[in-house]
This record gives C-alpha cells, structure tokens and sequence, in this order.
C-alpha cells in the first residue's frame, strides 16, 4: 500500500498535484476538513462529537481525528493507498497516524514537501484569491500569517519524517507537469522497495 504525506505550505500546489497522483496511481485523497465534514453530514458518532466541539469554537482533539481517519482506511480497505493532505500538522498528530497505519499494517511510505518561497506563494495565493472568492486568500497579511504558521508549526513535522528516512523534498516552482514528474520519481523509488 502507498501511503502519501503530501506536505507544503498554503498555494504550494498540493491540491493540483494530488489531482494527478489519484489518477496514477489509483489513490485516495484523505483531507482532514473533507473528513470532518463528512463525518458530520452522515451524524456519525465522531462527526456528532466533532460538531458538538466545533459549535463551541473548540479544536477537534487529534484522537476524534485519528478515529475518523481510522474509520477512512476500514470503509477503503480494498485502495492502493491514502494521500494524506493537511494532516498531520504536529509531530504528535503524526506520531498518532504512524501508530495508527501500523496497527493497520500499512505504514506511512513517505513524505513529499512542496519547497515554495514566501513571495511566490503569496502571488500564487492572491492570484488563486481572484477566482475562489475565498477571504483568505485575498488578503497578503492573513496570506503571510498563513505561511508563518505553517513555517512555524509545521516544520517539526518534517524533521519527524526525516528521522524515519521518509522525508524527501523538491522544488514546487516549475510547470505542474515538471513538479508531477518529480513526485513520481520519488513514489516509484518506494514502490521498488
């Protein structure tokens, strides 16, 4: 099974790349928000625990998180495997996943970061903030405290997967096609394993 952590900061392009990764390689994209919201759409216990936490404007603990995903994997037991996107964000969020897929037997295969400069990402989202009608990608100094979070937050999770030797990086700077061949050659090397 190939189990993806496709990493970057907001406007890397994970969400154009994971596009084309599902239609090669058979795989299925597992976002957190997604879940969530499904979770909560079919009133399930974690979605009705979820919702119950989110009307009072509390963060969803990662273990209801972990349940879900957990509940994710069961239902799609037959997949070549999982994208996961915009999870984990801290190190025990992925300390959780990995015990999770373990148990599973299935483990996380690696992870791809998405390297972006500040000032790149910034155009990109402001040009995306154009067409989507969503707020914060119209604004540059939510945009640059969005990145700034990431940066912050999100790095010890990278130093995670490095200490496992699943980290591998490329620059998301080029055509999507270029970025996309570069993804592949890094999945194929762990495929051979």
């Amino acid at each position: 099974m190939l189990n993806l952590v496709l990493f970057g900061p907001p406007g890397a392009g994970k969400g154009t790349q994971s596009q084309k990764l599902i239609e090669k390689y058979g795989l299925i994209h597992l976002s957190t928000g997604d879940l969530l919201r499904g979770e909560i759409a079919q009133g399930t216990a974690l979605g009705l625990e979820a919702d119950h936490l989110m009307k009072e404007g509390k963060l969803v603990p990662d273990s209801v998180v972990i349940g879900m995903i957990s509940h994710k994997l069961d239902s799609n037991a037959a997949v070549k495997g999982f994208i996961f996107d915009g999870f984990p964000r801290t190190v025990a969020q992925a300390e959780a996943l990995d015990e999770l897929l373990i148990s599973k037997a299935a483990p996380i295969s690696g992870m791809v970061a998405l390297e972006v400069d500040d000032d790149e990402l910034e155009r990109r989202l402001l040009l995306r903030g154009k067409d989507s009608g969503r707020a914060d990608d119209a604004n540059p100094e939510v945009i640059r405290k969005r990145i700034k979070e990431y940066n912050d937050k999100t790095a010890p999770v990278a130093e995670f997967y490095k200490g496992q030797s699943k980290f591998s990086s490329i620059n998301g700077i080029g055509s999507v096609d270029e970025i996309f061949a570069a993804i592949c050659t890094i999945i194929d090397k762990w495929l051979k394993k």
